[in-house]
């Protein structure tokens, strides 16, 4: 349901489109080609891009049909469509298609007015005398203005929202916007709202005695043939619907939500590529058009004609459909974004083809639209009898010429900020809206984005200095501190929402952020003490966030496009220790452990030389958790406190203290080596859920070989710990190493050790920033030694 803007940020031409008015497809299409045209060579360039993109993005299932005029000509399934990787997808795979949906409510609505009960340009009032947002502008809004997201509504109910699980129907849903009002005056802008197309349903529903989904299903569903496709989650679809993944951009993958959305006309629609391939069909088989009795061509003509503003501008939507170009020709269609769901559905009415294609994981319509559009270029090529193009691949930046662009910078002349870093082979970069992976072309090496959301927009080094994204110009900046965040946001900064879709509010370049729906970064702008506005740009512009907070000062809601969102109480505060309750006693645990014995390796190793890390440098500070009841669990499992490492690694710790030295910076330590009897006492201790967090004592921890240290930064001058967005061994997201919320001066600080660490052969750990592996820990056997019996042979 947000497809558009990923879409958008593709930066497709609509200027193209100033002289087009999209007349009945037949008089777009060309002059009938033969229909056995030889699609054999395209189709198997299509299936190696759609390979390579399923394997290099990780993507679980992704599913594509074609069409040329009046028959499917490809359709094919990639990946799997069940967690256990048991069933391959297929054409035939069900997907939870997003926004594809409103195409089929928009049909729906125009069937009522050919009938005459309904006109698109009546006050809606006049259908829904119930439905009155607040609208101060004396301009009414109509069905019209709704299907083409020109009414000025938000874009969210305040229930049944996107964010909403409790399933209300969907009168609870529009009439929760009785509590809204208007963004914009009706017809003055052109704003994407579900809750628009939500409206129109409801609509929809007071003409007729059966609801939106019945209705859609016998009118269009049936007669079309669709019998995969339904508005409902019903039982006969379940065996081949494929299980949508979420993704963040910590790196976290977890299974969508499933829960039915209250604007369910804008964004409940179950199908299959090959069942929207049938939709395909009807759109280019004008000779069937009139005697389906779906629609007539002239009211089709209506839904394909671009609105325009006040100016003549058009402005990329008819009633319904998303009309863009595709090189020289006319594409209209529509994507789909749902949790979990990606789902583009094209068509090039004048070359009589059409490609849907949907993958099952979430904010992934760039690359299932790169390869929509991949398929229309290969069928128009084959029809022109021209050479077949290619599809351009990338692969991960050289780690020197990586480590290279690694910097903050800023827009010559302008504001704007770009904010490169590495981790492992991946180059990121957060840049505007978005944040995107760096990668190198294959055929010429030069540098571009290419991630789930972007492909193409090029980044070019001038100097070591300058930086060039796309068309904008940027200056490094010094790689040093940003100040602290304002003091007045420190109430406001955190988490709200729910684990399926988590709204971060966070502080970069002085400057509060939203991060929301997982990839949407917006500056906001600061009306007031606890009111900010989005920016005039993207899924939320023209509505603000206000925040509620308690006698403390701490933000415990924040309304945020009439969407409340309640705080989330994550990890602990600065200086505090997270606890958990251990699920048996630890004294019970000890005994049990040190009874056990660690797995058995086999193998070469090297001989075991573990040293006290603090005899390489003096200056290494030590603050061994585990010899306190400072800790998760509040028991003690060291002695003594001492940090043991084997040599190499020990050595590899002193050289990177001495470097942080020079910026007045050294490394404080919270363990090292752990004996395995420890590991197993952590593991056993820990609730299910959060065993992430601990080593298995079946596979034994880094820890246990001497070769993992936990650490952290602090200041040489007032001897105080460098204050991270999370705290040492805090089991939440917060520890991630890419968590993305906190304050810039925080996750600077975070990166800045990691960096380090990594240039003395450390890597670290995927779900903790103070964890770091020696490079050659496979290199050590398990060890289950206590300290006092390392102690004793030296």
């Amino acid at each position: 349901m947000k497809a558009e803007f990923f879409r958008g940020q593709r930066r497709f031409t609509f200027w193209l489109l100033l002289v087009f008015v999209v007349s009945p497809l037949s008089a777009l299409a060309q002059p009938a080609t033969p229909s056995a045209i030889d699609y054999r060579e395209a189709l198997q360039k299509l299936a190696s891009a759609v390979e390579y993109e399923v394997a290099g993005k990780s993507i679980p299932s992704l599913s594509l049909t074609l069409v040329d005029r009046d028959r499917i000509v490809y359709a094919e399934g990639f990946g799997f469509q069940d967690p256990a990787r048991e069933t391959p997808a297929t054409a035939d795979t069900i997907y939870r298609v997003g926004s594809v949906s409103k195409l089929f409510t928009d049909i729906a609505v125009m069937q009522l007015v050919e009938s005459g009960d309904l006109s698109l340009d009546e006050p809606v009032q006049t259908y829904l005398p119930d439905f009155q947002p607040r609208n101060e502008h004396n301009v009414p809004i109509t069905l019209r203005q709704l299907m083409s997201h020109r009414s000025g509504l938000v874009r969210e109910s305040p229930v049944g929202n996107y964010f909403d699980p409790t399933e209300p129907s969907l009168s609870e849903s529009v009439a929760s916007l009785n509590a809204t009002a208007l963004v914009y005056p009706p017809n003055t802008k052109t704003k994407y709202s579900n809750a628009a197309v939500a409206v129109v349903g409801a609509v929809l529903e007071s003409k007729l005695q059966r609801t939106h989904a019945e209705q859609v299903q016998r009118a269009i569903f049936t007669p079309l043939g669709m019998q995969s496709s339904s508005f409902d989650a019903t039982p006969q679809l379940q065996p081949k619907l494929a299980t949508g993944w979420m993704r963040t951009y910590d790196g976290r993958r977890f299974e969508a939500p499933s829960f039915q959305l209250g604007t369910g006309p804008a964004g409940n629609l179950f199908s299959s590529t090959k069942d929207l391939a049938k939709f395909i069909v009807w759109l280019l088989d004008q000779d069937g058009l009139e005697s389906s009795n779906i629609l007539s061509a002239e009211s089709l003509s209506e839904m394909l004609t671009p609105v325009k503003d006040s100016q003549g501008e058009p402005q990329g939507f008819g009633l319904g459909f998303h009309i863009q170009k595709l090189g020289k020709y006319v594409k209209i269609g529509h994507g789909g974004a749902v949790y979990g769901f990606s789902t583009q559905l094209e068509i090039l009415p004048e070359r009589s083809v059409g490609v849907a294609a949907a993958a099952s994981l979430d904010g992934a319509n760039g690359v299932v639209a790169r390869l929509s559009e991949y398929a229309l270029q290969l069928m128009v090529a084959t029809q022109d009898d021209q050479p077949l193009p290619e599809y351009s691949r990338t692969a991960p930046v050289p780690r020197a010429r990586a480590d290279e662009l690694v910097g903050k910078y800023r827009e010559v002349d302008g504001e704007r900020f770009t904010l490169i870093s590495r981790y492992q082979d991946e180059l990121i970069m957060q840049r505007g809206t978005f944040q995107n992976q760096i990668r190198a072309s294959v055929d010429d090496g030069r540098l571009l984005t290419d991630d789930c959301v972007n492909y193409g927009t090029p980044i070019t080094v001038s100097s070591s200095e300058l930086l060039r994204v796309g068309e904008t110009n940027f200056q490094r900046l010094p790689d040093s501190p940003p100040a602290p965040a304002p003091a007045h946001w420190a109430g406001l900064i955190g988490e709200y929402g729910w684990d399926h879709n988590t709204l971060y509010i966070l502080e970069e370049d002085e400057q509060l952020y939203a991060l929301i729906e997982w990839f949407y970064y917006y500056p906001l702008q600061e009306l007031g003490e606890n009111e900010f506005a989005f920016p005039d740009y993207g899924l939320y512009h023209g509505e603000k966030l206000i925040f509620s907070r308690n006698e403390q000062g701490k933000a415990t809601q924040v309304l945020a496009a009439e969407v409340p969102f309640e705080r989330r109480e994550v990890g602990t505060k600065h200086g505090e220790t997270f606890r958990i309750e251990p699920v048996q006693p630890i004294a019970d645990l000890r005994e049990a452990a040190m009874q056990a014995s660690p797995p058995k390796e086999t193998g070469d190793f090297q001989a075991t030389d573990l040293v006290d890390l603090t005899q390489f440098d003096p200056g290494i500070r030590l603050d061994i958790r585990y010899a306190t009841t400072n800790n998760f669990t509040g028991e003690v499992f060291y002695k003594q406190p001492r940090a043991f490492l084997q040599r190499p690694a020990a050595k590899a710790v002193a050289n990177a203290h001495q470097e942080l030295s020079q910026q007045g910076l050294g490394l404080l330590i919270h363990d090292a080596y752990r004996p395995w009897y420890v590991t197993k006492m952590f593991w056993d201790a820990t609730p299910t859920e959060l065993k992430d967090f601990v080593a298995n004592p079946a596979n034994g921890s880094r820890h246990n070989r001497g070769c993992a240290v936990d650490l952290t930064l602090y200041d040489l001058e007032t001897r105080q710990p460098i204050e991270m967005v999370a705290g040492y061994d805090e089991f939440s997201p917060r520890s991630f190493p890419l968590y993305p919320g906190g304050t810039s001066r925080q996750r600077w600080y975070r990166e800045l050790l990691r960096r380090t660490m990594e240039s003395h052969q450390f890597t670290i750990y995927e779900f903790e920033w103070w964890h770091f592996d020696f490079q050659d820990w496979e290199r050590y056997r398990l060890g289950n030694q206590s300290f006092e019996t390392i102690l004793k042979d030296d």
